[in-house]
């Protein structure tokens, strides 16, 4: 069965760094696009970056040029590098597929002003 397992969130101040990590099993890693989502309190769920299976990527525009999406194919692994972070990127971070229906646990990114 589909499994995610998020990883590398905590408490940062304003314009510190973090770098989330994802590990999959149960999917056919090498043919899906994957992304990073995050649902911040009382608030939908949303997409923040994409990264497809020949390595383009896709950030709102909320992200674009602090955030970087990367995988490893052969350690199905998805990660997120997140810079210049602030109190608005304050969310649980989940990774899946674009279509996916499984969710894990997500990890909780909080930013102290």
């Amino acid at each position: 069965q589909v499994q995610l397992v998020e990883s590398g969130g905590g408490l940062v101040q304003a314009g510190g760094s973090l770098r989330l990590s994802c590990t999959t099993s149960g999917i056919d890693f090498g043919s899906k696009a994957m992304a990073w989502y995050r649902q911040a309190p009382g608030k939908q769920r949303d997409v923040v970056a994409i990264i497809n299976t020949e390595e383009h990527t896709h950030y709102v525009d909320a992200v674009k040029g602090r955030f970087t999406i990367s995988r490893d194919i052969g350690k199905k692994m998805v990660y997120l590098q997140m810079n210049s972070l602030r109190p608005e990127d304050t969310a649980v971070y989940y990774c899946n597929t674009i279509m996916g229906k499984t969710w894990g646990q997500g990890t909780q990114v909080t930013v102290s002003s």
